[in-house]
């Protein structure tokens, strides 16, 4: 960071003593930040830009960034040719630990690229992985990333109809998935849910089936009943020579325009099908080398484990360190499974430096009182981050007291919706109990009222004021921009209002995150929508309608999941039914997606134009007054959410 500072400094004979002076620079002339940038990172180009950005347009105008210029993803991500160890790849329950070098990477990357080319895929098409955290995830979206190819991606927990709310939309060619997945102590076969999946997506060519190399001694599964299947290595036989197996097509990367797809992300789902978000090759590319070079001061000595599904951002995020030359650790499996200290052990065996998480495993860890600075040496770990839900102060103390009193925590916020961070770690400020550090560099960030006036010291929405590389190019299947506009510009015009509460600290200038301001749903950092649980729960004749909200704890800082219930005449509310919904959730979602609280209510409030009004019930549920009720059909309903016992004292 300071290496940037001081060259922007002389370049623009300007004094930058301070991070807050850094940033207010940083952004009030944010093209020349990132022109700068650009060259501080050498990126890869075949073309420069003809224009960084064109400042006479807003953040709501979705301007184009380093229009001109031509790049490719992968070709920055493999930049790096030697025998260092690229990805350490760990399974749960298995000693072993899997070793891929750069050079290694770079050829199975091009053996996939070649079979990818033969049978057709090529710039634009859809590529898809229903994978866990592996090598073999990362050189899929690689060898598609290099074709020009859009990568999108969900985790094996989840069920056959949140993965087809997704990929229905993306309409893949190509489908990579796994026979079966090891978590909490057991094998769990993956063929049966593949198969569904696989029915619903008329549009691929082919499945290709990685035996998993823990199950079974790794023998090749039956795929036989999986249309299109095969399994990976016939598939890189379709690249390679008959003769003496070499590829068949040299990895060569196709130059793409900055914003070119790279990326499909989806939503959670609050108000339908996920929205899938765009997300450019340039714009990811260039905001995450930013975040680990500047924000994080990465180099490629660094070893970067971060615990996360495919279906999540950060996966993204973390392997694009890859750039810079750093070392990742893919984890797949549970984290607490088969004892709490199985990261730990990683962190001392591999020798990791920066360890990711959701917040929520460090809340485990500390109420099961285990003290990793006890057991472990954890000599070379020098940052923990944490994500996914607003941090305790609790966590801090935790940190500092049972893990390590030198590390630096870094609380850190974003979001699918920039495949990046707004805010972070920061190596130039203090840590301060339960705040993140800073706003990140580049970013007009701000914390506004209802009016639309920024405070301080008071809640409020976290906005962003000025574009930003990682903004999403567009929505897919939203040729006018509605959706898009609609998510984030709608509240407050001309304005990206991120749909988060946050509080900034007068003092410190730390940023508090309180939790979601819209009804998308985040128990423990893991978000999803309503959506998605009223497909499952339509489906029991039991059940006349039903809400689902989160309901925030009174220190703001958690969030648990309530189903409310309406029952159709006849029938009745008890403890099998809300066996029996949990269950359906579980396997037709995923365990995450479980409500906390399954309860019987006699009404369920909608607006006029037959929506759900979950917004405000979230609202009665955090001890608020709703009272402005014109725009429902039913605003009695609404008195039915007040005082609640069983969600008293949460």
């Amino acid at each position: 960071m300071d290496q940037l500072r001081v060259h922007i400094e002389k370049k623009f004979n300007v004094t930058l003593n301070t991070y807050k002076e850094f940033h207010d620079w940083s952004t009030q002339n944010y093209s020349e930040f990132w022109e700068e940038f650009w060259h501080f990172a050498d990126i890869k180009h075949s073309k420069t830009y003809d224009e960084v950005i064109d400042k006479t347009k807003s953040i709501a105008d979705i301007p184009e960034w380093f229009a001109g210029s031509q790049l490719n993803y992968a070709e920055n991500i493999l930049r790096h040719r030697d025998d260092r160890v690229a990805i350490y790849s760990a399974v749960e329950g298995c000693d072993d630990v899997r070793k891929c070098t750069f050079n290694e990477l770079y050829s199975d990357v091009e053996r996939l690229a070649s079979s990818m080319k033969a049978i057709g895929i090529s710039r634009g098409d859809r590529v898809v992985g229903y994978l866990p955290n592996s090598v073999e995830a990362v050189q899929a979206m690689l060898a598609a990333a290099s074709l020009g190819a859009v990568w999108s991606s969900t985790s094996p927990d989840f069920g056959v109809a949140g993965v087809l709310d997704r990929f229905a939309q993306v309409q893949p060619k190509l489908m990579f998935s796994i026979n079966s997945v090891i978590y909490n102590g057991k094998v769990h076969g993956h063929l049966d849910k593949l198969e569904q999946v696989v029915q619903g997506l008329p549009d691929l060519k082919k499945v290709v089936i990685i035996p998993n190399q823990h199950v079974s001694g790794g023998k090749d599964a039956d795929i036989s009943h999986i249309n299109n299947g095969c399994l990976l290595s016939d598939f890189l036989r379709l690249g390679c020579s008959d003769k003496d197996g070499t590829v068949t097509h040299a990895l060569q990367f196709e130059q793409l325009p900055f914003k070119h797809p790279l990326f499909i992300m989806f939503s959670s789902g609050t108000t339908g099908a996920p929205k899938c978000m765009v997300h450019s090759a340039g714009g990811t590319l260039l905001k995450h080398m930013e975040e680990h070079l500047i924000q994080s001061d990465m180099n490629k000595d660094d070893i970067l484990m971060y615990y996360t599904t495919t279906g999540w951002m950060m996966w993204n995020w973390y392997v694009s360190s890859l750039a810079i030359g750093s070392s990742i650790v893919c984890y797949d499996g549970s984290p607490l499974v088969p004892h709490v200290n199985v990261l730990w052990d990683l962190v001392d065996r591999i020798g990791i430096t920066i360890l990711g998480t959701g917040a929520k495993w460090l809340s485990v860890l500390e109420d099961r009182a285990v003290k990793p600075g006890q057991s472990h040496r954890l000599t070379s770990l020098r940052t923990i981050l944490a994500t996914g839900s607003p941090v305790k102060p609790q966590t801090f103390d935790f940190v500092y007291k049972d893990i390590k009193p030198t590390v630096q925590f870094g609380s850190i916020t974003g979001g699918t919706d920039i495949i990046a961070c707004f805010a972070g770690n920061n190596p130039m400020v203090p840590v301060y109990r339960g705040e993140i550090q800073e706003w990140h560099l580049g970013c007009a960030m701000g914390c506004w009222d209802e009016d639309g006036k920024a405070v301080v010291g008071e809640s409020g929405e976290l906005v962003c004021l000025k574009p930003f590389p990682s903004m999403p190019v567009c929505f897919l299947n939203d040729p006018d921009g509605i959706k898009y506009h609609n998510a984030y510009f709608d509240k407050f015009p001309g304005v990206w209002a991120h749909g988060d509460y946050c509080l900034v600290n007068p003092n410190t200038g730390g940023i508090w995150m309180l939790g979601r301001s819209d009804g998308t749903l985040n128990p423990g950092g893991v978000r999803f929508g309503s959506a998605e649980i009223y497909h499952v729960v339509e489906g029991f004749k039991e059940i006349q309608d039903s809400l689902c909200v989160g309901q925030r704890s009174c220190h703001s800082l958690e969030e648990r999941v309530i189903l409310f219930l309406k029952m159709a005449a006849g029938s009745s509310y008890g403890p099998d039914l809300i066996k029996q919904v949990q269950a359906s959730i579980r396997n037709q979602l995923s365990a995450r997606h479980v409500p906390s609280l399954v309860l019987e209510i006699d009404d369920i409030p909608y607006t006029h134009s037959g929506k759900k009004v979950e917004v405000a019930v979230k609202k009665i549920l955090a001890g608020e007054d709703v009272k402005d009720r014109g725009s429902y059909t039913n605003p009695d309903s609404l008195d039915l959410y007040y005082n609640i016992e069983l969600l008293k004292g949460f």
